[in-house]
């Protein structure tokens, strides 16, 4: 038993079905053949005739049994144990591949095998072949795998691919049979969802809140979109439990109004407290503009950001800050916790901020096997806001995790024209950045890089700049390591028509004037990294471009980009065009490979392996 542990660890494998996913890479099948086929290796009963030695080479003479007709082969590389093994008259069951030439059968090196009638399954791990066989044999079991909550139809493929009894059985033009992958491909959804479903631990909340939305909606000078009301609605029941602390993520595409939400929430948690820790100081602050404009005056709002504070943090309704806010020891207990673009903090960050306010901090110092069996453990309420679209497929998997709520439509029909362009089309480009700036628009350009490199076969940022500042003025330039950047994109806000920077500003601030942007090198870009910074223009409404500037023509990645607007659609694009099945982070793990699933197009089966559990219980 100890011994099959060390072996699971090896294999990195947790679950049973893990182990029984690691599917032979191939057979070797000693099965007699029955006919003879050419190209292809067959297993043969033969008798040597005839032996010789020509260049150091063993030429051998077999005589078919079944057929009659003669075979030579030729062995490389000879011992006394091959002159001993094919002596004439002896007789063998000889594999290789065979061929024909002039007529003349031929079979280069063949094995001559002790074993006939046996399918042995050939896996490709760190493991030795018998050991990997033999944990197969030892758990791979038709009673394990239904204890699993697999069907008969399940239980009986993964059997037949592991000890199958004939290759037909299993193969079909040389690869697994399409209802075996369709299997693969559930059992693979299946064993993911229940080992989500086992992470997930819930905690009775702090509290039950039932503020009032009303003064807050009734003054919004818009109506809520249908999708923003379902989410608040969501929200609502979530926060109204007192037994089982929220804990939802809301994924919403660029400008899909998530900041309503946000405050909609702050409202359901009055007269307690609630806070929002955002990953930059100007999203926080953005944040904070917004919470105080929408808010009824009543809600005191403070921000809490490295060297400055707006508002008393210890008596205010609704605290605002960055990473900041993890440093301050006197933080209030809060009834709702929030974190804005949550893919940008680490899960130790997000679990701090949660024990820091839920006024039972001294569990820090326990084990988490302590707090997760502390009963009495209460949390604060939980939502993470994301900006990043997932696939609906995603979605529903990272659902036995955490609850998920998708915002796929925007409040106001955003016009942006997305084109591809090259070097040849440069002058236009000019001439278009000129009639923006003079209509009082903004133009920004993103670099692949701040400086110089042979490996980029683009110009950088720091060997542009001289160009723009010289044809134009107010010309604005950062990137990832300046450390004034929030100060720079704050000022070309208020005065600047250009900016030029790296993806720095993929998310951040919003930029209502800007109607402009080129993406320089975008074929070296995400599809998810390129709709980001597509998304900074045209937020209120104005007519607006995106230029992807590509030295590579007819990318068909960023053809299908430009004939797409939707987040989540280009969510699934991006799994077409990356390795299939990349689960984004946030948080399960990151990098999650499947090998069967095509998380882009399976929704079906996901839906079947979920539903499978509902039937289970």
């Amino acid at each position: 038993m100890e011994e099959a542990k060390q072996l699971f660890k090896k294999l990195k494998i947790h679950t049973l079905l893990d182990l029984a996913l690691i599917i032979p890479a191939s057979y070797n099948d000693t099965t007699l053949s029955t006919t003879l086929e050419l190209g292809k290796v067959n297993t043969l009963e033969a008798k040597v005739i005839d032996t010789n030695i020509f260049s150091g080479k063993l030429r051998v003479t077999f005589q078919l049994l079944q057929s009659g007709r003669r075979l030579s082969s030729t062995f490389f590389r000879v011992t006394p144990y091959h002159h001993k093994l094919f002596e004439v008259g002896s007789n063998h069951v000889i594999q290789g591949k065979l061929e024909e030439y002039k007529g003349y059968l031929q079979m280069s090196q063949p094995k001559s095998i002790k074993q006939i009638g046996k399918i042995t399954p050939k896996y490709k791990t760190l493991l030795k072949e018998s050991e990997i066989a033999s944990l197969i044999e030892c758990y791979v079991t038709e009673r394990n795998l239904f204890n699993e909550g697999l069907d008969s139809k399940e239980v009986a493929t993964l059997m037949h691919i592991h000890f199958p009894k004939s290759m037909e059985e299993v193969y079909e033009n040389g690869a697994f049979k399409p209802d075996f992958v369709k299997v693969l491909k559930f059992v693979e959804a299946f064993n993911h969802l229940k080992k989500l479903r086992g992470k997930r631990a819930d905690f009775p909340a702090l509290r039950a809140l039932h503020g009032d939305i009303k003064p807050f909606v009734e003054n919004l000078p818009f109506t809520l979109t249908d999708e923003q009301q379902e989410v608040i609605t969501q929200i609502q029941q979530d926060l109204a439990r007192k037994d089982k602390a929220a804990k939802r993520m809301v994924v919403g595409d660029v400008g899909s109004g998530k900041t309503m939400v946000i405050l909609a929430s702050v409202m359901m948690a009055l007269p307690y407290k609630s806070i929002l820790m955002a990953p930059t100081s100007l999203l926080a602050l953005q944040l904070y503009e917004e919470a105080c404009k929408h808010l009824p005056k009543e809600v005191k709002v403070a921000l809490v950001m490295q060297g400055k504070d707006e508002g008393d943090y210890r008596e205010a309704d609704f605290i605002i800050g960055t990473h900041a806010l993890l440093y301050k020891e006197d933080l209030p207990q809060a009834s709702l916790v929030m974190v804005d673009e949550q893919h940008r903090f680490g899960t130790k960050q997000r679990q701090s901020l949660e024990a820091l306010v839920s006024g039972e901090d001294k569990h820090l110092k326990c084990s988490t096997s302590e707090v997760l069996n502390a009963e009495s453990y209460k949390k604060p309420h939980f939502i993470q806001f994301s900006a990043t679209p997932i696939p609906r497929t995603q979605a529903m998997m990272e659902s036995e995790l955490l609850d998920v709520s998708l915002i796929t439509t925007t409040p106001f029909q955003r016009e942006v024209l997305t084109q591809t362009i090259s070097k040849p089309d440069f002058p236009n480009l000019l001439g278009h950045i000129k009639e923006e700036i003079a209509q009082k628009h903004q133009v920004l350009i993103i670099y692949p890089l701040v400086e110089e490199s042979t490996e980029v076969p683009y110009q950088s940022l720091e060997e542009s700049r001289g160009f723009w500042e010289s044809k134009f003025d107010n010309v604005y330039v950062t990137h990832g390591k300046d450390k004034q950047k929030e100060e720079v994109l704050l000022e070309f806000r208020e005065k600047g028509d250009i900016l030029l920077a790296t993806t720095v500003v993929e998310v951040g601030i919003s930029l209502p004037r800007l109607t402009l942007i080129v993406i320089v090198g975008a074929e070296r870009l995400g599809l998810a990294t390129l709709h980001q910074l597509r998304g900074r223009v045209g937020r209120n409404g104005l007519k607006s471009w995106c230029y992807l500037y590509s030295n590579s023509h007819a990318n068909e990645r960023l053809t299908r980009f430009t004939q797409t607007t939707n987040g989540f659609d280009i969510a699934k694009l991006d799994l077409k065009f990356r390795d299939s099945g990349d689960i984004l982070d946030g948080t399960i793990q990151s990098g999650q490979k499947f090998k069967w699933l095509d998380m882009g197009e399976d929704e079906k089966v996901i839906v079947k392996a979920k539903n499978r559990f509902g039937s289970m219980g």
